[in-house]
């Protein structure tokens, strides 16, 4: 290998990071076995996985830390700390090729494209983890999957979901918000780099988990199960807290961003609709993620320090616990789900050529979605033994938040009826989302409804209503945003066939796995349990959601392949191949490093399409950096007056 070779690769930041958390991780475990050898405290379990626990715990945070030091992401701190003068707006290691995408990069888009690549590697990870144990379910009994190996699956499967969704959301908020408000850059580049980076210690100790004894609490991590459970317990407990890191930081910053980097004319009511749910969904993970972080913070110390903040027999309360953990995780909910609505009501009205239907009742209902979101914790504790008096007001705040949601819903209505719909991939997505997410809102009431909630209560229902939210809220809305934006992130078009095949073996799919999970779950199946009774009658159905969920997890296959390739080989893009008002489709494809070069003004109302001599955005051509000229018809409706549609 040459030495240039080596070079090269001591350059990739990932790489250093990886020997960073391999040396941090090695330097407290030293520290803490020193330490516990010269007070006299017991050094190896031999039962266990040699270290005592504490040498782990300790391990695994000087291991984060030294992933961090290791890419280079903290080095403009460091500087800063040492008197040196730092540039304002930092550059990276590698301005161009594939090897900016595995360093530190402070440009916005390569890090919503890091946040991307790495949401879908999550994504996937965790859909292979649900085959594995719903292999194990088409028949009762055991087939090859230990319970305890059961156990740590299935809780990978819900924990590795929920943080690739929550990239997903960072991959879109992080990419989209600037471009779509007229700015640069994020309010603050090295915050943002370092709340994607600190996500990849993060994944690598929900990953070590299976090799840690795993944990067999599911994603909840209740105790006093979780305090007496395998050491793979701590690793999950620190994998969420760094993730809870980068959602707060994250957060903060788009905050500000939004508040204080907006494009002149671009009222809070111009802003695009996307905007708005990001905002919302910061607001919610700024003031909400603490909560889960205290809450396993606690459990930690009570397994390292023999502390008894949820252990009755030390004073402590389990409902407790459960209270920091939902007070948080209710609210994560819609951190996923606003997100994805943002993206419905973006893209709606660009394939219908009409405009957004009551677009300030919309912008407004994420932030009502956000505040209400506050208040419905405890519909998930209507059977836990809290003070029955609370049932009742929880029960109608759960079932307020249905107000602010409908609003969405009517609106897209509104914006379909008499429209003229093309029916693209992204449009496509957008409408399987509708379905979906329709479906997910009619069989939340049973869960919100305290009367309902006491039978189907831990069985396989909520099961199939939260994929049902999670798939509409989410998952479809996220595809339909990578086919929307795809050819404006790498400036070529992906393979139409190929995306709606990706669709059309996806949405039946997933009916069926939706809908067979709430039939299993009425005639009995518990959730997160390994085995069922014959009795039941439920195998036929089990079969039918094991195949849907390998028919789903063929589309996504065929998704990556498309995306790969048409990345590489795909057609050229021309800028603005939907004819959007939205700024970011003003921009070449794909979009410079700088965003704009001459600031834009907005004149206009972000949705007025096919209103005639509306505009939305002024772009000086003179002055602007702008893409070859597509074809007139791909300019119409861009900056020009709408009623070219």
């Amino acid at each position: 290998m040459s030495e240039n070779t080596n070079v090269s690769l001591r350059s990739i930041g990932i790489l250093r990071g990886l020997v960073g958390f391999v040396a941090g991780a090695l330097a407290g475990m030293l520290l803490v076995t020193l330490i516990r050898f010269l007070i006299g405290l017991p050094v190896w379990n031999s039962s266990a996985h040699g270290f005592v626990e504490p040498a782990w715990v300790v391990g695994a945070l000087f291991g984060g830390i030294g992933f961090m030091v290791g890419t280079g992401v903290l080095n403009d701190w460091f500087r800063w700390t040492r008197g040196e003068e730092t540039p304002t707006h930092p550059h990276d290691a590698h301005e161009s090729g594939w090897a900016r995408y595995l360093s530190v990069s402070f440009d916005h888009k390569v890090i919503g494209i890091q946040y991307g690549i790495t949401s879908l590697l999550m994504l996937s990870l965790a859909g292979l983890f649900a085959l594995t144990f719903r292999t194990e379910l088409v028949a009762p009994g055991i087939q090859f999957l230990p319970l305890q190996n059961y156990n740590t699956v299935m809780s990978l499967h819900g924990i590795v979901m929920i943080y690739g969704i929550l990239l997903g959301v960072g991959a879109m908020s992080n990419y989209l918000v600037p471009v779509m408000i007229g700015a640069n850059d994020m309010a603050f580049p090295r915050l943002n780099a370092f709340a994607f980076w600190i996500n990849v210690p993060a994944g690598l100790l929900l990953i070590s988990t299976l090799f840690l004894g795993g944990f067999d609490t599911g994603w909840t991590g209740y105790p006093p199960l979780s305090r007496i459970a395998p050491l793979g317990m701590q690793m999950f407990f620190l994998g969420v807290y760094f993730f809870g890191l980068s959602s707060i930081l994250g957060s903060l910053n788009i905050i500000v961003t939004v508040i204080r980097l907006r494009a002149p004319g671009m009222t809070y009511f111009r802003m695009p609709i996307f905007v708005w749910s990001a905002l919302a969904t910061a607001l919610i993970g700024l003031t909400a993620t603490q909560l889960i972080g205290l809450a396993f913070q606690l459990v930690m110390f009570e397994r390292l320090f023999g502390m008894g903040f949820f252990n009755p027999n030390l004073g402590g309360d389990p409902i407790l616990f459960q209270h920091l953990f939902w007070f948080y995780s209710h609210p994560a909910v819609y951190v996923f789900v606003l997100t994805g609505l943002g993206v419905i009501s973006e893209i709606l009205p660009v394939f219908v050529r009409k405009p957004l239907f009551g677009y300030r009742w919309v912008a407004m209902s994420s932030v009502g979605i956000a505040l209400v979101g506050f208040l419905v914790w405890a519909h998930h504790m209507f059977t836990s033994g809290m003070a029955s008096y609370l049932r009742v007001p929880f029960m109608y705040t759960t079932l307020l938040v249905a107000i602010p949601t409908g609003v969405k819903f009517f609106s897209w209505i509104a914006t379909i009826w008499q429209g003229k719909i093309s029916f693209e991939t992204p449009m496509l997505f957008v409408l399987g989302a509708i379905s979906i997410f329709l479906l997910g809102g009619l069989s939340g009431p049973p869960n919100g409804t305290v009367s309902t909630d006491l039978h189907v209560q831990d069985t396989y229902w909520i099961v199939g209503h939260f994929h049902a939210t999670m798939f509409g809220g989410f998952v479809f809305p996220f595809f339909a945003a990578i086919y929307f934006w795809f050819p404006k992130i790498t400036g070529r078009m992906y393979n139409e066939r190929l995306g709606k095949l990706h669709f059309f073996l996806m949405l039946p799919a997933f009916y069926v796995q939706s809908l067979g999970q709430m039939s299993a779950g009425l005639l009995g199946m518990r959730r997160r349990i390994g085995d069922y009774d014959p009795a039941l009658g439920i195998q036929t159905t089990h079969l039918l959601i094991t195949l849907a969920g390998f028919v789903i997890g063929i589309s996504v296959l065929i998704a990556l392949v498309n995306f790969v390739y048409s990345a590489v080989r795909g057609r050229q893009a021309v800028a603005n191949p939907w004819r959007s008002r939205s700024p970011e489709f003003q921009l070449p494809s794909p979009i410079p490093v700088l965003n704009y070069e001459r600031p834009i003004r907005v004149i206009g109302e972000p949705y007025d399409y096919g209103l005639p001599g509306s505009a939305y955005v002024d772009i000086d051509k003179e002055r602007a950096p702008q893409a070859t000229p597509p074809p007139e018809d791909a300019q119409a409706g861009a900056v020009a007056p709408a009623g070219a549609d």
